[in-house]
């Protein structure tokens, strides 16, 4: 294992800011794994530091191929991470929108210049990413549809779903899509949580690349592999929304079957507890994403559920 400093940026009143990477075996730039990007991303932050602890092993066990260059990032904003701030710190930009970065740009134009100049030529890029609403998701892989993207090689993750969705004009900015640009196939990953450690999904989805890079002959692993992803179109799930705003009180989790018109939420006043909403599933289907927050507005998609 080689630990290096991807990017960094003199600190004037703190500590330096570093982006940090750790690679495995030596060869060919051929996965690169990249975990937080911003700064309430702590499951993502979590899986990447198991990875390291399992790729260390790997590598000490001589179970790497030859001739293969694995880079893990675990963090690429560690500042918002140490204040447990979800965009930078200082004007509140995404840098997961800043892609392919600028050099000569704003401060999270050049963090994602120089974390992208690293990493732009590997043959695979795996993104653990959180969606933009607060929520819980079933452990998925997501793909754009740009025409690039394999989604047969999406399903050697071996994880419940593979979720394909229309490019939208904000994409363009995004490392998934720059990544393809620069002919990279892309995935992003999706545990259960963002911003609370849920080890069960965070086991999932590390043992997930495991299948995945044993499928491509990167690393030698022999898992069990169930062979079922469902190859889900983003545009064919139905939304459950809201018409009031309140306390949020879930009646059901994600990944949970539910039936047409079963109860899925309550929607509590917040100052005199009674429930002026009730929502049910218009469908029979599974629960794919739970909105978590203990507040919630109207006109809010809480549940998406993939229709049976």
């Amino acid at each position: 294992m080689k630990k290096k400093t991807i990017y960094e940026i003199k600190g004037l009143y703190r500590d330096n800011f570093r982006v940090t990477g750790y690679e495995f075996g030596e060869g060919k730039k051929s996965v690169c794994i990249l975990g937080s990007l911003r700064g309430n991303e702590v499951q993502q932050l979590y899986c990447c530091s198991r990875l390291v602890k399992k790729f260390k092993q790997l590598e000490e066990e001589g179970r790497i191929a030859k001739g293969h260059k694995i880079l893990i990032i675990p963090s690429g904003n560690p500042y918002s991470m140490n204040i447990q701030k979800r965009f930078w710190s200082i004007d509140n930009t995404d840098i997961n929108r800043m892609f392919p970065g600028y050099n000569l740009g704003e401060t999270t134009q050049r963090i994602a210049d120089g974390i992208f100049s690293h990493i732009m030529d590997y043959e695979y890029g795996i993104q653990f990413t959180s969606f933009y609403m607060p929520g819980d998701f079933v452990p998925h892989i997501k793909v754009m549809k740009e025409g690039y993207t394999d989604i047969e090689l999406a399903k050697r993750f071996d994880l419940p779903y593979v979720i394909k969705r229309n490019v939208r004009p904000y994409d363009t900015t995004t490392l998934n899509y720059n990544w393809q640009v620069w002919n990279t196939q892309a995935f992003s990953l999706y545990t259960t949580t963002t911003n609370r450690i849920d080890q069960k999904s965070a086991g999932q989805s590390v043992l997930s690349i495991m299948k995945f890079l044993s499928s491509l002959d990167i690393i030698k692993y022999n898992g069990p592999f169930s062979g079922k992803s469902i190859v889900v179109d983003d545009a064919n799930m139905v939304n459950v929304q809201t018409a009031k705003s309140g306390i949020f009180e879930s009646l059901v989790k994600a990944g949970q079957e539910v039936e047409e018109g079963q109860m899925l939420a309550n929607i509590i006043h917040p100052y005199e507890g009674e429930v002026m909403e009730t929502l049910y599933s218009p469908v029979n289907g599974v629960v794919f994403f739970m909105h978590n927050d203990p507040l919630t507005y109207a006109n809010t998609a809480v549940f998406k559920i993939i229709e049976k």
